[in-house]
């Protein structure tokens, strides 16, 4: 069984028991959380699209991380003009407990 939810603006395909990182939502390590705008679902050979999927996704919180270091410089060449802007981007990382 399988489901297609869509969580903070990026859509993700998920299985129960399923580790994943997510953009950053809000909550603290322990939570539950459930999200309600699945797209598509799979189940007992069954396919759900659209409206017609009533299923809920429940995950829990496992902790909030930062992404990879992401480095972009500016350089014009022969003018003494160099620039290095630099960030990390933050995700959640969840488990998905239960596809109901």
């Amino acid at each position: 069984m399988f489901a297609v939810v869509q969580i903070a603006g990026s859509q993700f395909r998920v299985r129960k028991d399923q580790t994943l990182y997510v953009p950053q939502i809000d909550g603290k390590t322990g939570d539950q959380v459930e999200f309600s705008n699945v797209l598509l679902s799979s189940g007992d050979g069954k396919l759900s699209v659209g409206k017609d999927v009533k299923q809920v996704i429940k995950v829990e919180i496992l902790g909030q991380v930062q992404g990879d270091k992401v480095i972009s410089f500016k350089m014009n060449r022969r003018k003494g003009f160099r620039k290095k802007h630099g960030h990390r981007t933050h995700y959640t990382k969840i488990k998905v407990t239960e596809i109901a």
